[in-house]
């Protein structure tokens, strides 16, 4: 056996999303931040990313954590997340996978009752508190980026659906959140492959049509995902979402950005204000607990401090081998599992 390249990973699951955290095998990453990191990564060489997120040694419904040395002295770890599209500054379900990760494996101390993981991200320090019980994290609660509502009620002409109207929002990255009922469709499993298609279709529209820059980051532009919207309850305290990622899939948990960047959005319009706290739901029905801790409004932007707590479980160990034979070396993706946005392997 010979490998040309050898990584090992602790495969965890947040809310029912995959989040595989690579440990090891990567040594280094070009860049002075992590910001530059990312950079690195979708603009200079992304044959890494490549290699760890698509098939045969992936699959569509996972997002894989790429764990470095922070570029920070205030954090302890950093990371990117890697998708089939590109790296990711930020993930809120990603972020409990990295955290519960580091400290149920001893790679960080893990302290009863709380533990607190100061984590760098190309989106800025996030720092992760877990409630630890019995060598267990049984709840991670994050400190989210600032949050803001970019521009609300924005009308996009899609090709086949007509005038779509949704908000462009950050909440870690730039999600296009729309009222699923206003496409006919509910946010459930049944449903779940024509909400990929309706978001698919958004998402290229928007990104053809926005040119969405964060103000005072400039390594985090475009928009990432197209967040549906609904409410669970009459009096407004639990939101549904389904988050659309590239090229074709749902993500499975409530998503820790998206509802922080749904929450700027809800006090941008007046419908919430500092100090809510609603549920996030899932389409599978896992839930994330959401709290505008503040709102500082300024001339320049209005931002949310936002807190997401939730679960994760580790559930396998996993060691990925390059053989310099494989025809493979930097994976495939199919249009039959990973949606219709893919247009080539």
């Amino acid at each position: 056996m010979r490998f040309d390249r050898f990584l090992s990973a602790i495969d965890v699951h947040a809310g029912g999303e995959f989040g595989r955290v690579v440990t090891s095998g990567v040594l280094r990453l070009p860049g002075a931040t992590m910001a530059d990191k990312m950079r690195h990564i979708n603009e200079v060489d992304d044959s890494l990313r490549r290699f760890l997120v698509s098939e045969p040694r992936a699959s569509a419904a996972m997002s894989t954590n790429l764990l470095l040395p922070p570029t920070r002295d205030d954090a302890d770890s950093a990371f990117l997340v890697l998708q089939i599209d590109r790296a990711h500054a930020m993930s809120g379900s990603n972020a409990m996978c990295v955290t519960t990760a580091l400290l149920e494996t001893g790679m960080l101390p893990l302290r009863e009752p709380e533990s607190i993981v100061r984590l760098d991200t190309p989106a800025g320090l996030v720092v992760a508190r877990a409630s630890c019980k019995d060598g267990r994290c049984v709840e991670v609660t994050l400190d989210m980026p600032p949050s803001f509502a970019q521009e609300l009620d924005v009308r996009l002409a899609t090709p086949s659906m007509g005038t779509v109207v949704g908000d462009v929002a950050f909440g870690g990255v730039y999600y296009f959140l729309v009222d699923v009922a206003q496409l006919g469709l509910t946010i459930s499993p049944a449903q779940a492959r024509a909400l990929v298609a309706a978001g698919i279709e958004i998402l290229a529209t928007a990104n053809k049509a926005l040119d969405v820059r964060h103000p005072d980051n400039p390594a985090i532009r475009g928009i990432s995902y197209v967040m549906f919207r609904a409410w669970d309850d009459e009096a407004h305290t639990v939101m549904r979402n389904a988050t659309v990622l590239w090229p074709g899939r749902l993500d499975r948990s409530p998503c820790g950005t998206g509802s922080a960047a749904r929450m700027a959005v809800l006090i941008a319009k007046g419908e919430q204000r500092a100090g809510a706290c609603l549920i996030a739901r899932s389409v599978i029905g896992s839930e994330f607990r959401v709290e505008a801790l503040a709102f500082e409004e300024s001339t320049a932007m209005s931002i949310v401090r936002s807190r997401v707590s939730g679960r994760a479980w580790v559930h396998g160990l996993t060691q990925i081998g390059l053989d310099p034979s494989d025809p493979f070396p930097a994976g495939f993706v199919l249009s039959d599992t990973w949606g219709p946005g893919v247009v080539s392997a």
